[in-house]
């Protein structure tokens, strides 16, 4: 009898850089090729993907190869480890074995921004995603509108290419809006939406995170919800308005409904946590939004290295 091949969700590729664009001030578009790209899965929207960056002096990281590779990769001594990071797939090209991901320059100096200020052509990566050969839902995409309502998008330069990668991938008969902060009015990003969806980039030009996203999502809430919800009812413990409050210098604020009833608001909110943390409050508690209706995910934490 034949034999049966298992095929992982999640599988290592080994990539090189074929091609660095510096798509905005703050963001570098880095296009990565491998020999098994085209078994990458393109399953759009905000698709997550981890990266294995370059030992500090090195042009070169790897992942230990198979299913285990996250704890085997922990058994490493410290200085054999490449970072690990999460970003979000920006386009896939499995017909040419690429896939573009945009990085974000922070000035933070950690590993990301490090390599990413001196990639060049040729440095050889490992990145961890969808295999196109499982058969089933890869997971990674937190995605998951209802048909038809209205969709609200918002965060800020982190969730940048998600948000933009969901745009593309919408239908034509969609509506909504999506609202972006960055920090730099260069930073508005072409991208290509239906006609019902608005975009607004906010430049944040050396205020305060959030200074701009919060009021802008304040103000288009409170413009959708009335019209959009019948009276609002005293928040219940446990209830679908029901919001405990997260600590996210401790935790991760990751709360992500695994499908979406009808609604006729659907809200995916991505960021730094406190700012994300505050809009969760803000759309749930008081302005009445179901929780089952919204997707809030802190990725990352201002004043906390990544680990």
């Amino acid at each position: 009898m034949p034999s049966t091949v298992s095929v992982a969700p999640w599988r290592v590729f080994h990539v090189e850089v074929r091609a660095l664009r510096r798509v905005s001030p703050s963001f570098l578009r880095v296009t990565f090729t491998g020999a098994d790209l085209d078994r990458f899965a393109d399953n759009g929207y905000d698709q997550r993907i981890k990266l294995a960056l370059p030992l500090p002096g090195s042009r070169v990281a790897e992942l230990p190869e198979g299913p285990d590779w996250y704890q085997r990769w922990r058994e490493l001594p410290v200085e054999r480890r490449s970072p690990v990071r999460t970003y979000t797939v920006r386009a896939v090209r499995p017909q040419v074995q690429e896939v573009d991901v945009d990085l974000v320059l922070h000035g933070d100096g950690g590993p990301a921004t490090r390599w990413a200020r001196r990639a060049r052509l040729g440095d050889r990566l490992a990145l961890v995603g969808p295999d196109a050969g499982y058969p089933g839902l890869h997971g990674g995409v937190e995605f998951h509108p209802p048909r038809g309502g209205t969709l609200l998008l918002a965060g800020d330069e982190t969730a940048a290419p998600a948000i933009c990668a969901i745009l593309e991938r919408l239908p034509a008969e969609a509506c909504g809006h999506a609202l972006v902060e960055v920090p730099d009015p260069g930073d508005a990003l072409p991208v290509t939406v239906p006609a019902g969806v608005s975009v607004t980039w906010l430049a944040r030009t050396g205020g305060e995170h959030g200074s701009r996203l919060v009021p802008a999502v304040a103000a288009l809430a409170a413009e959708l919800l009335p019209a959009a919800l019948p009276a609002l009812a005293p928040a219940v413990a446990g209830g679908p308005r029901a919001v405990t409050d997260v600590d996210v210098d401790r935790e991760i604020l990751w709360e992500v409904p695994p499908s979406s009833a009808p609604a006729p608001l659907y809200a995916w909110l991505a960021g730094e946590a406190g700012v994300i943390r505050r809009l969760r409050r803000h759309l749930v508690a008081e302005r009445g939004l179901d929780r089952g209706a919204v997707a809030f995910m802190g990725y990352w934490r201002l004043g906390r290295a990544d680990s």
